[in-house]
């Protein structure tokens, strides 16, 4: 599956954020607490530099507790990063978020100089309802779609600590196929990004496997189904989409269940494990190297052709 969403005022947000970045102290990094690593964004890591990072989880009360803190150590193993989750049904903690900051950078903070810290995330990760949790106001826009913030914002926090606000930003290539269908069942992308149909088969098939019990619970099943594509079948008769002759409306059923993952119906869930993407990142690295080995021997091929006709 590739995501196709790249619009302009983001690559004209990508090459502001590299104009402004040797102004910044501090990056902060929003992801989605359910997919900590297919909602990152790897042009953040690679323009950063040594910069110190402070990695948030956000909507920790979608994701599954136990696998956040697998995350929440994982990422704090690496260099100058601090991990921290949070949900946006606890102000108090994202506050604490500007003394973090400052601690960061601590010669800056004892001398009484200017930090600038800078928020990034991709679209539909709370970043903008977290800032406003910051401010104590709405300065940043805020709404349910993604890519509501446009333009750059320069807020300051309190006396000698500003942020600096980002578009959310995609990027251009999803190189791991499971990251772009993770981002789609999570809503980072726009509904009319993809099939729906597509996106809850693979979420079935993750939920077979990872939480069989919650499905048995919520649509009170009799027995697990072995396959997706019959779970997508057995929601939709629970759930009254059938059609005419007997036969299923398979994407009233998807939609179904893409929404009750979303709205937290089906409880606390995380779509992804530190080992698991490490393995996965490893199998896609393999195919797109397959994949532009062919494509030389192809151009290679096609010039020896022309070479040969004259």
């Amino acid at each position: 599956m590739a995501i196709n969403w790249f619009p302009g005022h983001m690559h004209k947000a990508q090459k502001e954020i590299k104009e402004i970045l040797p102004q910044i102290d501090v990056v902060i990094e929003v992801c989605d607490a359910r997919l900590p690593f297919s909602s990152e964004n790897p042009m953040i890591t690679e323009i950063r530099g040594d910069k110190p990072l402070i990695k948030i989880l956000n909507k920790s009360d979608l994701a599954d507790p136990a696998v956040t803190k697998i995350w929440l150590d994982y990422l704090e193993s690496q260099h100058n990063v601090k991990a921290i989750a949070l949900t946006t049904e606890q102000p108090s903690v994202a506050k604490n978020l500007i003394h973090l900051i400052r601690k960061m950078v601590p010669n800056k903070d004892e001398e009484g100089k200017q930090i600038n810290a800078m928020i990034m995330g991709i679209p539909n990760v709370g970043k903008s309802t977290l800032l406003n949790t910051l401010v104590g106001k709405a300065k940043a826009k805020v709404g349910n779609e993604p890519a509501v913030t446009k333009g750059q914002q320069r807020i300051r926090l309190e006396e000698g600590l500003y942020l600096f606000d980002t578009p959310g930003m995609l990027w251009p290539k999803i190189y791991n196929e499971n990251s772009g269908y993770r981002l789609a069942v999570s809503g980072a992308v726009k509904d009319t990004a993809f099939d729906h149909d597509d996106i809850a088969y693979f979420a079935a098939d993750y939920l077979l496997k990872n939480y069989p019990k919650r499905l048995m619970d919520r649509y009170e099943l009799d027995e697990l189904p072995e396959h997706e594509e019959d779970l997508i079948e057995a929601i939709g008769r629970r759930r009254g989409c059938v059609k005419s002759g007997g036969r299923v409306d398979l994407y009233k059923a998807s939609v179904i269940l893409i929404n009750e993952i979303r709205d937290k119906t089906l409880g606390p869930i995380s779509f992804e494990l530190p080992d698991i993407v490490v393995a996965e990142n490893l199998h896609f690295a393999e195919l797109e190297e397959k994949r532009i080995a062919a494509r030389e021997a192809k151009k290679t091929a096609r010039g020896r052709g022309r070479k040969n006709k004259r």
